[in-house]
């Protein structure tokens, strides 16, 4: 490497160090090298049995890690490690001057996407707006359960409209950046701009519309952005947890407008389902199963949601890939024990951060004060570590509201605990029996616990 350009990467490995968890990191980050600078793309070399893993999750954080030391505009190529370097085409100009273009993320399209009964109808809808925008439905309204599969579904339209729309206009955003660019607008004085953003658009994709509740000022933005992109004959498709009409705290115009074109569902997959998404998984990343069924405990014992699915699946890689031992069923049930116990129902229940808190509390012999208090102990540090872990795994809390529930802590303590768990689970067979049966405890019905 070039000393020039070995500067370079050590900054940018400094910046993913300070993105990412040192798990993470040291898994799958601190093995690649910077091969080389053409142009505006930058190519980083990994070793070929984690490229296709790197090139597909860490993607986007490359890329924002190399801004930050290259400057806006940068792009990342994963390469292999050791073959030489085939030349890479000129990057094309950015789209427009005041944002960058949106990116969409290129593993979530229609091909990935795996259908089944749960989800058949809001494929098909996502699919004809895609090939018809503003023809077919709309709105479209998307709903159901987190990790079901919305997120992908508004991609899918984008990356599809992208290749095949002929330079129809595209707009990705959650009802989260929406808001934030809102309220930012306001206190620029660039409200103008920001309208001229969301309307001037052929198609635009919201996800999680159910956080407009109890925002006035953002629902009424919202809804007139709805009437302007519906007078041109512009597309709407929005994501949500819920219908429209159990939205109660929502004005009753918005939830007209929701409900005025197909409202359509998306349900957990059934077995057959989740067993080919976990073998299309399997593929696409090139994971190496040391026997075939390896992966049918998975889709056994995790039933509602894919995303927590393909989040079983990247645990027993990162198991795998700390202690060294084949991909079985040895290693699977091992690592499943510790979350998705067998006759637990597949993690059917949705537990709250203040039940897990009680019931670590109470298995550990310290008190709820204890566990947000700033204590640092031995004792109390890996009660809030176990209790911060199953946070994150058994509810749908996000990691700052995590982080609020145990004495304002940030996100990123959060993310340390989940880590320092998953190391001590790993090698610590009393830890692991630990977070087994307090997950275990924690997803039985409610008789069940009391009794």
């Amino acid at each position: 490497m070039q000393p020039a350009l070995e500067h370079t990467w050590s900054q940018i490995q400094a910046e993913l160090r300070r993105t990412v968890t040192d798990s993470t990191y040291h898994l799958w980050l601190a093995p690649l090298r910077a091969r080389a600078i053409e142009g505006q793309t930058l190519l980083v070399g990994a070793p070929e049995e984690i490229r296709t893993w790197v090139a597909d999750r860490f993607a986007r954080v490359l890329e924002t890690c190399a801004a930050r030391v290259l400057g806006d505009g940068t792009a990342v190529t994963v390469v292999p490690l050791d073959q030489p370097l085939a030349p890479v085409s000129p990057r094309p100009a950015p789209a427009s001057a005041g944002h960058p273009p949106d990116v969409f993320n290129p593993k979530y399209t229609f091909d990935q996407f795996v259908i089944g009964d749960g989800n058949r109808l809001a494929h098909a809808a996502s699919l004809a707006v895609a090939e018809l925008p503003g023809q077919a439905y709309n709105p479209l309204f998307l709903y159901g359960p987190p990790g079901l599969g919305k997120t992908h579904l508004l991609h899918a339209i984008a990356n599809y409209v992208d290749e095949y729309g002929g330079g129809i206009s595209v707009r990705y955003t959650t009802l989260e950046a929406f808001t934030s660019e809102f309220v930012g607008a306001l206190k620029s004085s660039s409200i103008e701009v920001f309208k001229r953003r969301y309307r001037d658009t052929d198609i635009l994709l919201i996800d999680d519309v159910q956080f407009l509740e109890g925002k006035a000022k953002i629902e009424e933005e919202f809804f007139h952005t709805f009437n302007a992109l519906y007078e041109t004959g512009s597309q709407l498709v929005v994501t949500c947890d819920r219908m429209p009409g159990d939205m109660n705290a929502l004005a009753d115009r918005l939830r007209e407008r929701f409900e005025s074109g197909l409202v359509a569902d998306l349900r957990p997959p059934d077995l057959a389902t989740r067993m080919t998404i976990l073998r299309k998984r399997v593929q696409h990343d090139g994971i190496q199963l040391d026997d075939p069924d390896a992966i049918v405990p998975i889709a056994e014992r995790v039933t509602n949601n894919v995303r927590a699915l393909q989040g079983a699946l990247i645990r027993v890689v990162a198991f795998h890939s700390l202690t060294g031992r084949p991909i079985d069923r040895s290693l699977v049930t091992h690592v499943l024990d510790g979350l998705y116990p067998a006759g637990a129902g597949g993690c059917d229940r949705v537990n709250t951060v203040p039940e897990i808190q009680a019931a670590t509390c109470e298995r550990l012999g310290i008190s709820p004060e204890a566990l947000t208090s700033p204590d640092r102990s031995a004792r109390v540090a890996w009660a809030r570590q176990v209790a911060m872990y199953l946070s994150r795994e058994l509810t749908d809390a996000t990691l700052p509201a995590i982080g609020r529930a145990f004495g304002g802590r940030n996100h990123t303590t959060v993310l340390h605990a989940c880590r320092r768990t998953t190391e001590r689970i790993a090698r610590d067979a009393e830890a692991h029996e630990l977070v087994r049966s307090l997950t275990e405890l924690l997803q039985r019905p409610d008789d069940d616990r009391a009794a």
